[in-house]
């Protein structure tokens, strides 16, 4: 099993390297639910040894983009390529709330050969098997999900019916609301393989991941996996 860990700073890429995570998801301004990190942000957190997908991200806000933000999109899939991260994690959508199908496919080709992530623009989709068969035809490597629902315990029981889907096409990755408390009772409703949280802690005033809370999850998940 893998335990993915969104990091908004490298004080919490550090926190997920010494706690057992196995991947990271990197992104800056956690307000506006992550946006693309800086070079050098990237840079330090792939020294520290663990796969680091970068956020492809240009602002906040919807998923529809514009030729400009589609620009600055390619530079920093570029820079990630250049850099040797293994992967990134980006989404679009069409101006009904779909997803946007040739526009995923045309960041999976400039990604390559990057595996892509597609976040949870997903979970904004009016059916949730037709936009994982989309994103299977694109050649995205994974989709973050929590079930077309508010967090991936409420999603479980579509997040089983995706992953039963995708039949090892592509991976369905809960998250969303994922904790140690919780992920075991995850893992046995839906089947996934793959996990995703921020391990922030609700005291947190600076979205730093708590290394008690990295540890738990990593605990727990080799516990559900025996």
């Amino acid at each position: 099993m893998v335990l993915e860990v969104c990091a908004y700073s490298l004080v919490s890429c550090k926190i997920a390297v010494e706690n057992g995570a196995d991947r990271i998801e990197l992104c800056t301004d956690p307000l506006q639910g992550g946006t693309t990190p800086s070079w050098g942000l990237v840079t330090a957190a792939m020294e520290l040894g663990l796969p680091v997908f970068p956020m492809i991200r240009p602002r906040g806000g919807d998923f529809p983009y514009n030729a400009e933000e589609l620009d600055v999109m390619w530079r920093d899939i570029k820079a990630c390529r250049e850099l040797g991260c293994p992967g990134i994690v980006s989404g679009a959508q069409s101006n009904n709330g779909s997803l946007d199908v040739e526009l995923m496919k045309r960041i999976v080709e400039q990604a390559g050969p990057m595996a892509v992530t597609c976040h949870k623009v997903f979970d904004q989709v009016p059916d949730a098997s037709v936009a994982l068969e989309a994103l299977v035809d694109s050649g995205c490597a994974r989709v973050l999900t929590s079930g077309l629902q508010a967090n991936a315990s409420a999603g479980a029981r579509t997040i089983k019916q995706l992953v039963a889907q995708a039949a090892g096409r592509i991976a369905v990755m809960p998250g969303g609301g994922v904790r140690s408390g919780n992920i075991s009772d995850i893992i046995a409703a839906t089947g996934a393989t793959e996990f995703h949280s921020s391990a922030i802690s609700a005291s947190s005033k600076e979205h730093v991941a708590d290394p008690k809370e990295v540890h738990a999850l990593v605990e727990a998940m080799k516990l559900a996996g025996r």
